[in-house]
């Protein structure tokens, strides 16, 4: 079957980059479309009016995002001078991961997901939870996961 629009969750880890990698061989292939995606962490002090009671803080996530642009962008670039010729690009703020990437998916129709899944097992899994896990669980859609 082969595969209209990907969508492709990235943070600053090496394994979203391998995931990424996936994603362009099976675009190329497919003559598929590519959404980037990324979630920055949802803020500590969401729902309090942090502009005036930490600008520290503000500055921080202004620089974050800024900084997640900036990579999105590059991402676009490598993926189109490699012959992925429709990629698209996204920020999204103020939900968990798992929910931001289910957002996404349910706003572009993509028809499937490839994403990197750190591995955690055990009590770190427990208390972290996993994005991954998370995703696979609701999303209607395959999920290819690239592990490490």
């Amino acid at each position: 079957m082969p595969y209209e629009h990907i969508l492709v969750p990235v943070d600053e880890s090496p394994i979203s980059y391998a995931a990424l990698q996936h994603a362009e061989e099976i675009a190329l292939k497919n003559n598929a479309k590519i959404t980037v995606v990324s979630v920055l962490a949802v803020d500590p002090m969401f729902g309090v009016d942090f502009y005036q009671v930490a600008p520290s803080i503000t500055e921080y996530v202004l620089a974050a995002e800024k900084n997640a642009q900036a990579r999105l962008d590059e991402i676009k670039t490598n993926l189109n001078h490699h012959g992925v010729s429709q990629v698209n690009v996204k920020i999204v703020r103020e939900v968990s991961p798992a929910t931001g990437i289910l957002n996404v998916l349910n706003e572009i129709g993509a028809d499937l997901i490839v994403m990197g899944s750190h591995g955690r097992k055990g009590l770190k899994k427990f208390v972290l939870g996993s994005v991954a896990q998370e995703v696979l669980g609701e999303s209607f859609v395959p999920v290819l996961i690239v592990k490490q």
